[in-house]
């Protein structure tokens, strides 16, 4: 039995960069673009309507900006919230930190390769979440006592030594297929152990754990 297709949402003020995203991922089998827009107001509207699977968002559009349409959408108390993957040319901490604290599943650069661009789609798609590799360590490096939790969590909490192995790997940014390599244990094992470490902690998805791991001092 195939997987199911993954409907996309497509949003950025610039033409030619939605056309090309939407040529790039409607040649794929596996997902489908279902609309695109050029503001951040159509992108909630047009969302709320066609009930796509995630949302492509760029950050600075009129009318409503991408980190305003994200909250909207995937924010803190959305009923029924929308998965959105952040696309931008601005490879600036904070646009990423607001983004995350929006409700952003994941970040990626306009001048990423096309593979990377596919390989966020479909990450975030399976409800992982997706920082660039060259924005990781910095951004939660810099913004760790800031990006918080739902709340508080106290510093008892044990995980064992390999959930916290695990952690710590994470915290770097690698995925589960590296994670798999670096400990020599299969990718599913690797779930395991992020469900029981998300689990444990209270934690939302990978990027809350990767900051729960900063801001405990596991990885500098």
């Amino acid at each position: 039995m195939s997987a199911p297709v993954v409907r996309v949402l497509i949003c950025d003020d610039q033409a030619l960069i939605r056309t090309g995203f939407a040529t790039i991922i409607g040649a794929q089998p596996d997902l489908e673009v279902v609309g695109e827009c050029g503001d951040g107001r159509a992108a909630v509207d047009l969302a709320r309507r066609l009930k796509p699977d995630m949302v492509v968002m760029d950050v600075r559009m009129p009318v409503l900006d991408g980190i305003e349409a994200t909250r909207l959408l995937a924010g803190a108390g959305v009923a029924d919230p929308i998965k959105v993957l952040v696309v931008t040319t601005f490879n600036l901490d904070e646009y990423v930190y607001e983004a995350l604290r929006a409700g952003a599943s994941g970040f990626l650069l306009k001048d990423a390769p096309p593979a990377q661009l596919l390989n966020g789609i479909r990450t975030v798609a399976t409800g992982a979440a997706l920082l660039a590799p060259e924005v990781t360590r910095r951004l939660v490096g810099r913004y760790a006592s800031r990006i918080r939790p739902a709340e508080d969590k106290p510093d008892g909490i044990a995980l064992t030594p390999r959930e916290l192995e695990v952690l710590r790997l994470i915290a770097d940014g690698l995925s589960n297929s590296e994670i798999a390599a670096t400990l020599v244990i299969s990718q599913e094992t690797v779930k395991t152990y992020v469900s029981r470490i998300l689990t444990k902690l209270d934690l939302r998805d990978r990027v809350q754990a990767v900051v729960y791991a900063y801001r405990r001092g596991l990885v500098t």
